[in-house]
C-alpha cells in the first residue's frame, strides 16, 4: 500500500502558498521587486517557522544546499552535475579525499549547520570564508543589513554580495552566502537558507560588480525566482514528509523511528553507512542487510526512490 496522491494534493491546499500577483507579470523595477519579494519571503517564513506546517527545514537546507554547490560549481567553471557533487560528498569512504565537488557540497553542508545564536557561529562563520576575507566580513554584513532595513532584504543582499565580488571576483561562493545571511537575519531566523546563488550566472555578476544599467534589477529578479523556488520545494518536501510519517507504523524494524528521522533531515541516505552499523547520530544498532531492507521497504511504499541508478553503492532520499 502506497500513500495515495491525492492525499498530497488535498495536504498542499492547506499550505501557505504565493499569491498568483507575485508571479504574473515580471518585475519591471527595484521597487516592484521589493514589493514582490516582500511577499515571497513572507509565505517561506511562514513555511520554515511555523511546525504546524510540517516542512522538514534540515531536510529542505540540505537539499538547498545541494542546488547551491550545483550552481556555485557552474560560477566557479567546473560545470559539475548535481549527481556526481551528491556523490563525490556522500560516497567517499571516511578519511579519504572528497575532491573539489565534494569539498564544495561540504561547504554548503556546513553552512547551513550555524546556528546564528550559537557562541562559536562568527569564529565558524571566518573559517568558512577563509582569511582573505573575514577581515571585511563583519562590515559587509553590517553594510547589508543597513541596506535591507532601508530597501529591503533583496537590496541588502545584493549590496554584499557585490561588496564580496568587488574584493574577490573568485568568491562566488562566500558572496552567495553572506547574502543568504543577510536575508535569514532580517527575517529573524536562527539559521539561513541558500537562495541567493543559485539562479546566477558569471555574466550577470561581472555586470553587477561592473554597476552596468539594469545589473542590480536583473540579479534582485533572479534571487526573486529562486525564493519561489524554495517556496514550491517546501511545499512539495512538507507534502513528501506527511506521507512518510504516514507510512512510518507500517515499518517494524527494529530503529525504524531513528532511520525515518534521518530521511527526514538527509537529502541522501546510504544505508550501508549512515543506517549501519548504527543509524547515524544514534547509538541504535542496525545490520547492513536490514538497512537495506528498510530502504527497498520505503520505497514500496511509495515514499522514497533510490537516486543513483545503480545496483551498488546506492543512495536513497524523500521522493522527489
Amino acid at each position: 500500500m502506497t500513500y495515495q496522491p491525492a492525499a498530497l494534493s488535498d495536504y498542499l491546499n492547506t499550505l501557505p502558498k504565493l499569491p498568483a500577483w507575485v508571479t504574473s507579470t515580471r518585475p519591471e523595477t527595484l521597487e516592484t521587486v521589493a514589493f514582490r519579494s516582500g511577499a515571497a519571503l513572507s509565505v517561506l517564513d511562514q513555511l520554515v517557522s511555523d511546525p504546524k506546517h510540517g516542512v522538514p527545514v534540515k531536510l529542505l537546507a540540505n537539499r538547498l544546499a545541494l542546488k547551491a554547490a550545483t550552481a556555485t560549481s557552474k560560477l566557479e567553471g567546473r560545470m559539475a552535475r548535481e549527481a556526481d557533487i551528491r556523490d563525490a560528498y556522500h560516497l567517499t569512504p571516511a578519511g579519504e579525499a572528497r575532491g573539489p565537488d565534494g569539498d564544495l557540497l561540504g561547504f554548503w553542508r556546513e553552512a547551513v549547520r550555524l546556528r546564528f545564536i550559537a557562541r562559536d557561529c562568527r569564529s565558524a562563520l571566518k573559517e568558512l570564508v577563509g582569511l582573505h576575507i573575514e577581515a571585511d566580513m563583519d562590515g559587509w554584513l553590517e553594510d547589508g543589513a543597513a541596506r535591507a532595513k532601508s530597501h529591503g532584504p533583496l537590496a541588502g543582499c545584493i549590496a554584499v554580495m557585490r561588496a564580496v565580488l568587488e574584493a574577490d571576483d573568485r568568491a562566488e561562493r562566500i558572496a552567495g552566502l553572506l547574502s543568504d545571511i543577510v536575508v535569514a537575519r532580517s527575517l529573524g531566523w536562527p539559521s539561513f537558507l541558500p537562495i541567493a546563488a543559485q539562479p546566477l550566472t558569471k555574466a550577470m555578476l561581472r555586470d553587477l560588480v561592473a554597476e552596468e544599467q539594469g545589473a542590480e534589477l536583473a540579479v534582485q529578479r533572479r534571487v526573486l525566482e529562486s525564493i519561489e523556488d524554495a517556496i514550491h520545494l517546501a511545499r512539495d518536501l512538507s507534502s513528501k514528509s506527511t506521507a512518510l510519517r504516514a507510512v512510518a507504523p507500517k515499518l517494524r524494524a527494529k530503529g525504524s523511528e531513528a532511520a525515518v528521522a534521518l530521511f527526514l533531515s538527509e537529502d541522501a541516505v546510504a544505508p550501508s553507512t549512515m543506517l549501519s552499523p548504527r543509524v547515524q547520530g544514534t547509538t541504535i544498532p542496525m545490520t547492513g542487510r536490514a538497512a537495506r531492507r528498510f530502504c527497498d521497504r520505503l520505497v514500496e511504499l511509495g515514499v522514497a526512490r533510490e537516486l543513483t541508478g545503480r545496483p551498488t553503492f546506492r543512495l536513497y532520499g524523500i521522493v522527489r
